[in-house]
């Protein structure tokens, strides 16, 4: 048996009690040194540097503000902050909350000692942020995942229908299998990084297509793959049919559906990548086809509206719907809208969203 099975057969998983809190420094909020009994606790490890952890974090405002009353607490813990010493990490890090979240409504933990990451992240062979765990009522683990995958999950926990299940239990096997493929998958994603940072787009093509040919099913290589092909090198008949299995893969298979379909439509819509190289009839197919599969914002759980809505409503503009594309935006904005909404969720969005309306009016 490796080392790395044995790792697995010892690791943090479902109903394990849940690891001590080992903070170095609390930079929001006040100290927590103990799970209290009768709480529910998120606690999500994150980075500045970590695009989709930036994302969630105003998902987490809003699940903090909306399940207070029921003793949720959401703790985040910034344990892999990137800088050359750890002072000078902690003061970026809270230079970055005072600008990017002022009004922040629940607990941020910094670490730099390891002692964290060794008690959860590697105790769960966890091997990238954002990862999340849900502490339930009487201090196990209930859910180790992506905050995008915890809106169905939470109140389960909260009635306490959720630990025993035999959904919990198949999650946490996919979970667990999922990162033993990303185990896996590392070594290959180390072969293609310096090819990326030195723009040596043949040789990292060369490199993630063995990772597919190694693993097939590992989203992280069909992406790179997709992103390689259509926007380093410019080949968008083959771009194109790689983006077309996805879709086709993606709507077939319930885990990680929804996170490639998202994917599939930023390369297309996203108002930041550059799209003039793009088959214009291409682009609108395959748009139309996940339109028809991903749900629209303001008609699902949270989660997917933040990882969604500007995509979706970018769609809709570019094919000339432009009414749609306001309204998505306007539904987002009215959503914003309500007092129970958190502050700091509101200033993080609404200029965002001001903004893209007013593209769309053309104001």
């Amino acid at each position: 048996m490796s080392n790395f099975e044995e790792n697995f057969m010892q690791q943090l998983c479902l109903a394990s009690p849940a690891p001590s809190l080992k903070v170095e420094n609390w930079l929001r909020g006040a100290p927590l040194t103990n799970f209290q009994p009768g709480k529910v606790y998120i606690v999500e490890f994150w980075s500045t540097s970590c695009g989709p952890c930036v994302r969630a974090i105003p998902h987490l405002i809003e699940l903090q503000s909306e399940y207070k009353d029921e003793g949720l607490e959401v703790v985040g813990i910034a344990a892999s902050e990137e800088a050359p010493t750890p002072d000078q990490a902690r003061t970026k890090l809270d230079a970055w909350l005072t600008e990017k979240f002022s009004n922040l409504n629940y607990r941020i933990g910094f670490d730099s000692t390891g002692e964290m990451n060794k008690l959860w992240m590697d105790a769960s062979s966890s091997l990238g942020v954002p990862t999340l765990f849900i502490v339930d009522r009487d201090g196990h683990i209930a859910f180790i995942g992506h905050p995008i995958d915890i809106d169905a999950v939470l109140p389960k926990i909260f009635n306490d229908t959720w630990r025993g299940s035999d959904e919990a239990k198949a999650t946490d096997a996919e979970r667990i299998a999922a990162d033993q493929r990303l185990a896996r998958a590392l070594p290959i994603l180390e072969t293609i990084k310096p090819a990326m940072e030195a723009k040596d787009w043949p040789a990292a093509l060369s490199a993630v297509e063995k990772g597919i040919a190694a693993m097939p099913d590992t989203l992280i290589f069909r992406q790179i793959h997709a992103d390689l092909l259509l926007h380093k090198m410019r080949d968008t008949a083959t771009g194109f049919q790689v983006l077309h299995q996805m879709v086709r893969d993606a709507i077939k298979k319930q885990s990680e559906a929804e996170r490639g379909l998202i994917f599939v439509m930023e390369q297309l819509f996203d108002r930041e990548n550059d799209k003039a190289h793009l088959p214009r009839a291409e682009r609108f197919a395959i748009g139309k086809d996940v339109s028809e599969h991903i749900l629209n914002p303001g008609q699902a759980s949270g989660g997917v509206n933040f990882y969604s809505h500007g995509a979706l409503a970018q769609y809709s503009y570019e094919k000339g719907d432009k009414q749609r594309a306001i309204e998505l935006i306007e539904r987002e904005m009215t959503r914003l809208a309500d007092p129970k909404v958190p502050d700091a969720m509101k200033k993080y969005y609404l200029p965002q969203l001001v903004q893209t309306l007013a593209t769309y009016r053309g104001e």
